[in-house]
Parts: structure tokens; sequence; C-alpha cells
């Protein structure tokens, strides 16, 4: 059987939900035509166990003991056939359900990841999630139903043709009504489908609503604004539930017609098959199998619109994931990438900025979303970089092969949940030069503490020395880093800025910032204003001969 998750879930075919679907299938082709193989056999095992039992009442009719003790050894094989089948057809039928799901969420995380900080601009958290808690299922059934679902047409099929061979005017009857039934339900399956479709969008929004709501609680506490959002919560809440009461409407008239109109025609076949034997047209024995054949056929017609079900919502599921999956991240690889250098002087055209190798270079900007284009630009972030690596275009280069030489720390990253070694390691240098160290003792077990998803029992000082220890920790060739000590106080700051540059020796590294404390240890300090370079130099130099600069690093308080 599979191991999950896989190895490599492949290339998924994003062109529409339903080649998606078929792109899953394809991927899991061997256990997919198991499950069909088994599916089959165990449905058409049933299916000839009424003709079976008409032969066996047509010899003890006959008094044919003989023929009787034939029919009956048949009969424990179909049995023998049905077991074995039957847990086989479902062991299939569960690693289709299980593989296809995880295939989808690590389809979907990969996406995630490819698309970086494009993502949640272009596609609400609550879509995300929705994916990994509900849309999995729905995909995964759409899956495992086609054992059972492909069991049911050969079924029928087979049925069909017994029926039509016993008494073709009867068997026309089974082959016209079967298809007549399901295209009825199917009647109910495209309001069904829009409506679900409703109710998805409306649980992502719901979703995400909540996850903002979390993630803000305490600035909402703090501004007195809880009372508005629960009631933004609650009047969506209640839009969610009247979208599932009408799903749930559309779904329960589903379920009747599932169950009356194969009653219906049943009590239909079971009377024309009594007319038949009264009037000696069909004997004892077939008069039993075709209503045991009327009975049977209740199962596989109900599997076959619980199968159009399950596709649907699939499809459903499908089009979610595909809109995902479909989304170009902001920055792609070249159509003909270049080898990149190993490392060497990094500048960006577009502002004059060129950072010198193995030096702590600062960018203090007159306004800082000139600093953070920079940054962007440095690493490969911003589409329309220019930005250069030994003379050598970012551009032309594999995003992932400027990632493993340029490492941009932002100051809105986000710590992971869970145990808190796995993402700082056992590294105490790292934990050191972040001043980090006080943080990790406080903490009831360390490193090995369990921490809640982007840190929330931290503040926001807390925060940024764990996630600067988190981008030492990585240790790139090139690393640059984006206000990295904002929220904490000066006395930190200071012990910070003493440590980074022993913490990085021989190494690039580049600090956007206007703190005076980080300025002073930098080995080299460009002033950014406009967008452009204005003036460069050491710290204490610029504060000498550059007026706008000193104002800028003082804020104004000299001036």
């Amino acid at each position: 059987m599979k191991r999950l998750p896989l190895a490599d879930p492949g290339t998924p075919d994003a062109r529409s939900a339903t080649r998606y679907l078929i792109w899953v299938a394809r991927q899991q082709a061997g256990t997919m035509a198991a499950g069909v193989a088994f599916g089959v056999a165990w449905m058409v095992a049933q299916s000839l166990v009424p003709a079976v039992v008409g032969r066996a009442v047509d010899a003890i009719t006959a008094r044919d003991p003989a023929v009787l003790g034939r029919w009956t050894g048949v009969l424990a094989v179909l049995g023998l056939v049905q077991a074995v089948a039957g847990v086989m057809r479902h062991r299939f039928a569960l690693t289709n359900f299980l593989a296809a799901g995880y295939r989808t969420v690590q389809v979907t995380a990969r996406q995630a990841v490819r698309l970086g900080a494009a993502l949640p601009e272009r596609v609400a958290t609550g879509e995300v999630v929705s994916i990994g808690t509900s849309d999995i299922g729905h995909i995964g059934n759409a899956l495992d139903i086609t054992a059972r679902g492909a069991g049911a047409v050969v079924a029928i099929v087979v049925v069909a043709t017994i029926l039509l061979t016993a008494n073709p005017r009867l068997g026309l009857v089974v082959v016209i009504g079967v298809p007549l039934l399901v295209s009825v339900v199917g009647l109910l399956l495209r309001p069904l489908h829009h409506r679900q479709q409703a109710y998805r969008e409306l649980s992502g929004e719901l979703t995400n609503q909540a996850t903002d709501i979390v993630a803000g609680l305490r600035v909402l506490r703090g501004v007195g604004g809880e009372a508005a959002f629960a009631g933004r919560y609650r009047s969506g809440s209640q839009h969610l539930r009247t979208a599932g009461v009408r799903v749930a409407r559309v779904e329960s008239w589903l379920e009747a017609a599932q169950i009356l109109l194969p009653g219906i025609f049943v009590a239909l076949v079971t009377w024309l098959g009594a007319r038949f034997a009264l009037a000696g047209a069909i004997t004892a024995g077939q008069l039993v199998a075709f209503y045991g054949y009327a009975v049977f056929l209740v199962f596989p017609l109900r599997t076959l619109t619980e199968a159009t079900g399950k596709l649907t919502r699939g499809h459903v599921s499908a089009r979610r994931v595909v809109r995902i999956l479909s989304l170009r991240p902001d920055v792609e690889d070249p159509v003909e990438p270049v080898r990149p250098p190993a490392t060497g002087v990094l500048d960006d055209p577009d502002s004059g900025v060129v950072i010198r190798p193995g030096l702590v270079t600062a960018i203090a900007a007159a306004d800082p979303v000139d600093a953070v284009a920079i940054a962007d630009r440095l690493g490969r972030y911003a589409p329309d970089s220019n930005a250069r690596l030994s003379g050598v275009a970012l551009r032309d280069m594999t995003v992932a092969a400027v990632r493993e030489r340029i490492l941009v720390a932002g100051s809105d990253g986000r710590l992971f949940g869970g145990r808190l070694r796995d993402e700082l390691g056992g590294s105490g240098d790292a934990l050191y030069a972040a001043s980090a160290e006080d943080v990790v003792e406080a903490l009831p077990e360390g490193l090995d503490t369990v921490v809640e998803t982007k840190g929330r029992e931290f503040s926001g000082g807390q925060q940024q020395r764990l996630r600067l220890a988190r981008a030492l920790l990585a240790d790139p060739p090139i690393l640059v880093l984006v206000e990295p000590t904002s929220a904490v106080d000066a006395h930190t700051e200071a012990r910070i800025a003493a440590r980074l540059a022993l913490a990085r020796a021989g190494r690039t590294t580049v600090v956007c910032t206007t703190s005076p404390l980080l300025l002073d240890r930098a080995d080299h300090v460009v002033y950014v204003e406009a967008g452009r370079v204005v003036a460069e130099g050491t710290h204490a130099d610029l504060l000498d001969r550059e007026p706008r600069y000193a104002a800028t690093v003082t804020r104004g308080e000299d001036t």
C-alpha cells in the first residue's frame, strides 16, 4: 500500500477542476484500477445471486436434488467472492481517499510556499484553511466512490442483460427505467452544485474573519472593538447558517428521491413480474429472481446517485484548489537560468546601493518605504528588480539559487507554532547575538516549549528577537535585515548592535534601519532619499557632513 505523505506529489494539472480530478486519479492509477476491479467483482457477485436463487427455486419445484446442490454450491462461491472482493474494494477505496487528500494538501502547501508573500494578497486565509479542513475530504470521496460506482454500472448492465434474456419486455423496463431514474435525480444536482459553491465561499470568508479576529484580539481589546467585530462575525455566521440550510434542503430532496424513486421502480418491476408469472410467461424461479433483482437494483441505483453527488462535491472542492494552483508568483524562474556566482558585490542600479562583500552595510532611508523596496530588489522579491550579484542579474538566476545566497528577513515575519527548538535549532550563538537568551530561559521547557502560532505568547520585542535569531541561525552568505530592532528597548538594541557584527564576521550583512545604535556599528552607511543614494560613508562621518541624514537618524531632535 502507499506510504503517506507522498515523497513527490507530482505536478498538478490546474487548467480546470475536472482536469485536476483526472490528474489525481492518474497519479494513483494502480490503486484506482484495483479498487474498480474489486468493486466490479463485489457488485457483480451480488447481482448474480437472485439468478442463482431463482435457479435453485426451479430445482426445488422440479424436485431435482443434484441441480439444487449445484446451484447451492454456486451461491456459496458467490458469497465467498463477495466477502473477499468487498474487503479488498474497501481497502483500495480507502487508500485512494487518503492518497487524494494527502496529494491535494501537499500540492497546495507547495504552491503556498511558492507564492510566498503574494499568497495573502490574493487569497483569503480562510480559503486556504478550508482546503485542508473540508475540501480534501470531498476530493477523496470523489475518488473513493469510483470503485462502487463502477461496480454499480457493471451490475446494472449484467442485470439488464439477464432480464432481457429471460423476458425482453421486462428487461426493457429495467433498461429504460434506470437511466430515467438517474436523470430525474440529476435534476437536483445542478442547484445543489451552485448552493454548495456559495456555501464554501461564505465558509472561507468566515474562517478568514475568525483568523483575523484571533490574530488581532489584543488590539481589539485595547481599542474596545471586540463587540463590533463579534457582531460582524455573528452576522456572518447567520448568513453561513442560512446558506447551509439551503444546501441541506436540496440534499434532503436528493436523499428522498434516492429512496422514493427506486422504491417505486421496485414495485413496478415486481408487479409486472407477477403478471408474467400468472400468465405462464416466466417460471416461479424467474419470478423470485425478478423480485430479487427489483430489490437489488435499489442498491446500485442509490450508489450511482451517491456517486453523482460526491463527484459534484469533489468538483466544487477541486475548483477551489485549482484557483490557488493557477496563481502565479510575483517572481518566477527565467526560461534559461544562468549559473549564479557564489558571492561578490551585490548592487541595486535603481537606487545606486552597492553592497561590498564581508562588510556590515546599513541603509538609512528618509522614507522607510524606500529601504523596504531596496531590500525587496536585493532579495529578488520585486518582479522588476534589476539587482545584480557580481554583475549577474538576479532575474537571470533561479529563485531557489537566489534564496540560497540571499536571505531577506523582513519586519513582518511570523513565528511558526510548535516546538521552538524545531524553528531555532539548538545553537546558543544565534540566540546570544539576537539577545534572546532571556526569552528562552523564561520558558517552562526552554527550547522544547511548544509555542502558539505566530508566537502570540511573546511580546512584540520578544518575537522580533526570536525572528532575528532564526535569521542568524540560517547563516546565509548575504543577510538582509529590515528594521530588526524596531520593537526592542534601547539597552537590548545596544547589545544586538554590538553582537551582530561579531556574529556575521566575514559575511555580507545589510541592515535597513535608522537606529543610531545599529548605524554606529556598521562598516558602511548608505543614505537614501527619494529612492536614490545621496550620501555614504561611516555613521560619524555622515552626521558631520550631511544635515538631512542627521535629521533622519536623530528623528529631527537636533534640528
